[in-house]
């Protein structure tokens, strides 16, 4: 049976408790949000595949790389037609559009946010090649803390992890953050946030809701986009556990098959009572 998945990346999603970041995991694995959700212990574990690269990028507009520099424009001057006068061929299509669509299988470990499990969650952001810090934009204190758990992030993870900044429960904000106190929950802007993002050197600020499901693709994909490029790059070593990114072989050579903590289909959720275990752990 062929493989369903191109890559397989670990991504982490760390912050507070409190901010959402299980039910942005239930939400993207099962599609349901769950109003009550108990403190999670440990970490979590979920898994989604998502198309990465083109055409599917182009269609969401995440992440394009920009038009080759020899790239003609749309008023560029063209070459002579057919000798018969009739109009000239279509140009072929770009490369990218005639490649077929790759897929990235998203390890996610949701990792606890209370102080208590902070000795063991650190741990899991060992061999992440990607991050969701979250934050809730209806308690302000989430998003100060959201330097120190960035300071962690980097003192335990590879460099160069990709880090999406996610200001989680949007809908109790009204519509472009105006409107009535008893509508209006936010507490942190969406300038401030983005500000935050480029003096911090993280990736992008994006704003979710759980629980309307508003946004938590995008945060994912922004993510699995960036990763899927730095792969394209040859940034990472496929057959490295502390990359945190493996092609569909699993191994070296190609040979053998990624083991998975989680149940090997397109999503799925687990759970970790706790434990220190680095790199990929049992879940990839």
């Amino acid at each position: 049976m062929a493989q369903s998945w191109d890559y397989i990346a670990k991504i982490v999603s760390l912050g507070d408790s409190g901010c959402g970041k299980s039910s942005l995991t239930i939400r993207l694995c099962e599609g349901r949000f769950t109003p009550h959700h108990d403190v999670t212990i440990g970490v979590e574990f979920g898994s989604r595949i998502v198309p990465v690269g083109p055409p599917a990028s182009l269609a969401l507009n995440i992440n394009n790389p920009a038009p080759a520099s020899g790239a003609s424009s749309p008023g560029a001057a063209q070459g002579p037609g057919p000798p018969d006068g009739s109009p000239p061929a279509p140009p072929p299509p770009p490369p990218t559009m005639t490649r077929p669509q790759k897929h990235m299988k998203l390890s996610l470990w949701d990792t606890a946010g209370q102080e208590t499990y902070k000795s063991i969650t650190r741990s899991y952001f060992r061999g992440a090649s990607g991050a969701l810090l979250v934050f809730d934009i209806t308690r302000r204190a989430t998003f100060l803390s959201a330097t120190g758990w960035l300071h962690d992030l980097r003192q335990i993870a590879e460099d160069g992890i990709v880090v999406v900044l996610v200001g989680n429960k949007s809908d109790l904000a009204a519509a472009g953050g105006g409107g009535a106190a008893a509508d209006n929950l936010r507490q942190v802007a969406r300038d401030e946030a983005a500000e935050w993002c480029r003096a911090n050197g993280v990736l992008q600020y994006v704003e979710t809701s759980a629980k309307s499901g508003d946004g938590v693709e995008r945060a994912f994909l922004e993510v699995a986009e960036r990763i899927y490029q730095n792969i394209e790059a040859g940034k990472y070593d496929l057959n490295d556990r502390r990359s945190g990114v493996k092609g569909a072989g699993g191994g070296a050579g190609g040979a053998g098959k990624v083991n998975l903590g989680v149940r090997d289909g397109g999503a799925g959720r687990g759970r970790a009572g706790g434990g220190s275990q680095g790199g990929w752990g049992n879940c990839c």
